[in-house]
């Protein structure tokens, strides 16, 4: 009869170290979506804009959008500003360029006055090319 040594495995040592696999997937899954959702939010403004017939895109080469919300809230490229704040927006881009246009996105509930007050800041800013945008007219 032969009698072997009994030896204890020490079996496997517990694991210190964070797997990051995962941590990384969920990151890289939460990069795309807000990626892909970004540039939608810059259009998030909702606005019941008028209609009419005839309107058409314009092709300026420079331009600043303004809009005038539903509570007569102002909006530059899609963010709220203050009027102040849209005094030196507007008065930097007739600095760099007397030509640049004005495209004005108003709310068709917004009272005409609260419109004539905006377009006399803008002119007063140094811009006098302003067109308004409006919905095409459903046949």
């Amino acid at each position: 009869m032969a009698f072997g040594r009994l030896e204890r495995s020490t079996g496997p040592q517990p694991m210190s170290d964070i797997n990051m696999t995962p941590l990384i997937d969920v990151m890289l899954v939460l990069l795309v979506i807000f990626m892909i959702t970004a540039p939608l939010m810059s259009s998030a403004l909702r606005l019941d804009l008028p209609r009419a017939e005839g309107a058409q895109p314009s092709d300026a080469p420079q331009s600043i959008e303004l809009a005038i919300d539903a509570q007569g809230r102002l909006f530059a490229a899609g963010a709220a500003v203050d009027e102040d704040a849209l005094r030196a927006r507007v008065a930097e881009a007739a600095r760099l360029n007397p030509a640049t246009e004005v495209q004005l996105r108003a709310d068709r509930s917004v009272p005409y006055g609260r419109v004539a007050e905006l377009i006399g800041l803008v002119q007063k800013g140094g811009l006098n090319r302003i067109g308004f945008v409006t919905e095409t007219a459903r046949p």
